[in-house]
């Protein structure tokens, strides 16, 4: 008898135990889906285009300066040093 007691009650604690483990009332939280993006690499804050109509402005610029107004062909007189 004592056998069959000691049975019985540790069938009920363990029918009561994983019942009470199953669940409560609280609502289910639902976790959101993880969304992996690739970063977008940043666009150049000036277009290449403006940067080499820069450069080839300059070199313009520069060449039309470098020449001299009398054509080159005569030589400029420096003064002597003193």
């Amino acid at each position: 008898m004592r056998i069959s007691q000691v049975v019985t009650s540790a069938a009920i604690l363990a029918a009561v135990s994983t019942t009470s483990f199953a669940g409560g009332l609280a609502p289910e939280v639902m976790e959101p889906p993880v969304v992996v993006t690739e970063p977008v690499a940043a666009a150049p804050s000036i277009n290449p285009t403006f940067i080499v109509l820069g450069v080839l402005a300059a070199l313009l610029i520069a060449s039309g300066s470098s020449s001299s107004s009398n054509g080159g062909d005569e030589e400029i007189d420096e003064p002597d040093p003193v």
